[in-house]
């Protein structure tokens, strides 16, 4: 291949975002914004049956919630659909027309792949950069979305070259490793009802939002058969009435939805994924697999390993600390006393039994190749 215009640097991959299908939360934000279209013209048509007035302010409202719901579906289309990814000798580099955002090689800490159920062998890789801890904190992160067979790339951009079909997310990561790489030991967490509990700015912001919705529904259901009631005596024929019952339903509906992705991103999500979590040491790498979701670390990145302990009884975390070209202050992954669990996988091996056998293969250099 050519050389970058950027860095002058030999190309050695190139791609660009291979997009069909929209991520969950621009879905999500779509609907909700669809069902408030709805129960605003719902009400609308209401006012105009039985006052005779045209309600352009909840019209206003309509319209904007329409455009909200468009913009979700197709600016994501838009935005992706020029994007190009570039990896050189030293860098990787993500670019969108003018805007260009890089990453050296080396000081990659460790990578995310997010493999998209819909479209085999497409998915995400988030190259996350070890950033010093305290009041310096902040996170260095570049994401390529909608990448084809995204652990080839990352086997690309770490210079390893691998004979073992890419591009195949449903294979267990025992089956995908690099050559010569092995497996020295393996777990998976157990599961508890502690699980269950909120923990961290985020769950908790959460639950209490959740709180919020639930008494509005309550509220919402607990006057609907009194207002119902009302409306029949005030002598309000059945055609509004009809749309007053749904506009109220519809932003049950909404309330209801709002209440069920909170509580499910907060409590339950992170509870079920546990039985789909999967450890990995191998002599080379830290590997996590959880759902559809992956994490790669190199050994060598690991400068020491701190554990506190689990939610349960009998188990125990383990936080891997990183280092990094100019990140001595080390990444702390949580050892340090960060509570916040973020929805992605993170240098952490939560709820493990075994931590001596993890203490003993994590502490060991890596081993020499078999004759």
């Amino acid at each position: 291949m050519g050389r970058d215009s950027l860095f002058g640097e030999t190309i050695v991959w190139t791609g660009e975002a291979r997009y069909s299908r929209l991520p969950v939360a621009y879905r999500a934000v779509a609907a909700l914004a669809f069902i408030a279209t709805a129960s605003a013209l719902s009400f609308v048509l209401a006012a105009k049956l039985a006052l005779h007035v045209a309600a352009l302010p909840t019209l206003l409202f309509a319209a904007f919630s329409l455009a909200v719901g468009i913009a979700a579906v197709e600016l994501p289309r838009w935005w992706l659909s020029q994007m190009r990814y570039t990896v050189t000798e030293s860098h990787v580099i993500w670019q969108r027309g003018r805007f260009r955002r890089t990453i050296e090689t080396r000081s990659i800490s460790f990578a995310r792949i997010f493999w998209d159920p819909r479209q085999p062998g497409v998915g995400d890789l988030e190259l996350v950069r070890a950033v010093p801890t305290g009041a310096l904190h902040r996170r260095l992160t570049l994401r390529l979305r909608g990448v084809a067979a995204p652990d080839r790339v990352w086997a690309i951009i770490r210079g390893v070259q691998t004979t073992v079909p890419a591009g195949v997310g449903e294979r267990p990561l025992t089956q995908r490793l690099d050559p010569g790489e092995r497996v020295l030991w393996t777990a998976r967490p157990r599961r508890s009802w502690r699980g269950l509990l909120p923990r961290g700015q985020r769950q908790i912001g959460l639950v209490l939002v959740g709180i919020m919705l639930l008494g509005s529904v309550a509220r919402i259901a607990w006057r609907l058969p009194s207002l119902t009631r009302a409306l029949t005596d005030a002598g309000i024929r059945l055609a509004p009435l009809v749309a007053v019952m749904l506009a109220l339903t519809l932003s049950l509906v909404l309330l209801l939805g709002l209440l069920g992705y909170a509580l499910n991103e907060a409590c339950l999500k992170p509870w079920r994924l546990v039985n789909n979590t999967h450890y990995l040491v191998t002599n080379r790498r830290v590997l996590i697999q959880r759902g559809h979701e992956e994490l790669h670390l190199d050994r060598d990145r690991i400068v020491d390993v701190i554990d506190a302990p689990g939610q349960a009884a009998g188990v125990t975390d383990l936080f891997l600390v990183l280092d990094g070209p100019r990140a001595r202050a080390l990444e702390a992954s949580g050892a340090f006393g960060e509570l916040e669990r973020t929805p992605y996988l993170r240098p952490v091996l939560l709820a493990v039994e075994d931590v001596d056998g993890a203490r003993r293969v994590l502490g060991q250099r890596e081993l020499p190749e078999a004759a």
